[in-house]
């Protein structure tokens, strides 16, 4: 008993000072804190032939977490659409976890995974966005020459500190008026309003061209961008109120080939070494240049043609044809049959056939005789007016725009990029 006697009076005890001093609710511990985990981030180009899949992998994360990253981009990108050489950056921990990919799909667009670290892997917990990039845009001005040290429209931009982008922006605004190949002289000039976006103070692409003035062999030239109320569509218009969209574009190529033989009845032939009838202009320009239709129309005719080697032929309203010969290849689609519109690429430049090095040989036929294709386009008629009833609203945007236009070139002129323009120099 007495070891029973002993438990008696501990237990009393117990009671005792239980009872003697009041319960204190239970203290708190120190709150969890959560580390993060050691992380490293890797800036890099997607390199050829990867996938999304290999791409992670390639960074060490854990085999289930690609499954869930690929799995969560799926829903909103197609992971096959994964380029070679666009921008990507990504987070991962030491452990092998995804903390966050990015990736450049555009210039307007990248894709985002973002990954969760109270969640175990292989759990489905990553979430995948395609989101915009924040872009700060402005409206700029440029003012660009015709000279000896730049003797092309891309050379003119470039030396007034901007890129080709916005040279074929512009060269297709005047595609009906202009001959890019042939018509550009020294003196010649450009002013262009255009707005101009960047991305964490880099450059990110041009938006729209809001209003040129152009002087190009002696004649002076206005596109002015203008919203028909009436429509809701944008298009250009010159001073007067009329579309700069012609029936034919100026040229079947876009810009910096040459005019290498020109349409005659009686031309010595380089091959057949006898005078012959040449019935189109040849352009010199580089294999694999694109071709486009110099009007909307419908494909007579894809293949090859002997001499003219793989040649285009299409059908347009009016009466008439045009010939595209010595391609070295076709536009998609591009067959007998097929409708195509003005600008749409139809081909590329080759020496196919009888050809002594790589041109375009490009024909126009009216009501079923070949004719000069410099002569045809030069003729072309006006664009058709803005309607009577809108022209005054027209003429009071127009008023503004070239006011803004002048404005801006004297506002912009101090700090027009002479770095840019003293590099052009010293290349030549």
């Amino acid at each position: 008993m007495p070891h029973r006697g002993g438990f008696l009076l501990a237990a009393g005890t117990l009671v005792l000072v239980s009872c003697g001093r009041p319960e204190e609710p239970p203290r708190p511990g120190p709150a969890d804190v959560r580390l993060p985990r050691e992380t490293e981030t890797i800036e890099a180009t997607v390199p050829r032939h990867a996938t999304l899949d290999s791409l992670l992998r390639a960074h060490r994360l854990r085999d289930e977490l690609v499954a869930d990253a690929v799995a969560a981009a799926a829903l909103v990108f197609n992971p096959r659409h994964i380029r070679a050489g666009r921008p990507y950056r990504l987070v991962r921990s030491l452990d092998g976890l995804l903390r966050e990919f990015e990736y450049e799909i555009d210039a307007d667009r990248f894709l985002r995974i973002a990954g969760d670290d109270a969640a175990p892997p292989g759990t489905g917990a990553l979430t995948a966005q395609v989101l915009p990039f924040e872009k700060q845009t402005s409206v700029v001005a440029i003012d660009a020459r015709i000279d000896r040290r730049r003797p092309s429209l891309i050379a003119a931009i470039e030396g007034a500190g901007e890129s080709v982008q916005l040279a074929l922006d512009l060269a297709e605004i005047f595609s009906g008026e202009v001959d890019f190949q042939t018509e550009l002289q020294p003196g010649d000039s450009f002013k262009l309003l255009f707005e101009k976006s960047t991305r964490e103070g880099r450059f990110s692409n041009y938006g729209a061209i809001v209003g040129a003035s152009i002087a190009v062999a002696g004649r002076s030239l206005q596109a002015l961008r203008w919203t028909d109320p009436a429509t809701g569509k944008p298009s250009y218009y010159d001073e007067q109120g009329r579309s700069l969209k012609r029936f034919f574009l100026k040229s079947p190529l876009k810009f910096d080939p040459r005019i290498t033989s020109r349409f005659s009845m009686r031309r010595f032939h380089p091959i057949d070494r006898v005078f012959k009838a040449h019935l189109g202009v040849d352009y010199g320009a580089p294999v694999g240049s694109a071709v486009v239709a110099v009007a909307h129309g419908v494909v007579v005719s894809a293949g090859f043609s002997g001499g003219g080697g793989n040649t285009v032929h299409l059908r347009h309203a009016g009466g008439f044809e045009t010939y595209y010969l010595h391609l070295s290849a076709y536009g998609p689609g591009i067959r007998g049959g097929a409708h195509v519109t003005q600008g749409q690429s139809i081909g590329r430049v080759g020496m196919t056939g009888s050809a002594t090095g790589p041109h375009l040989d490009y024909r126009v036929k009216r009501n079923g005789a070949f004719v000069n294709p410099v002569s045809v386009h030069a003729r072309q008629a006006p664009g058709e007016p803005i309607p009577a009833a809108r022209l005054a609203s027209f003429f009071v945007d127009r008023d503004a725009l070239l006011s803004r236009l002048t404005a801006a070139l004297l506002a912009e002129a101090p700090r027009q990029k002479p770095d840019a323009i003293a590099a052009a120099d010293r290349k030549q």
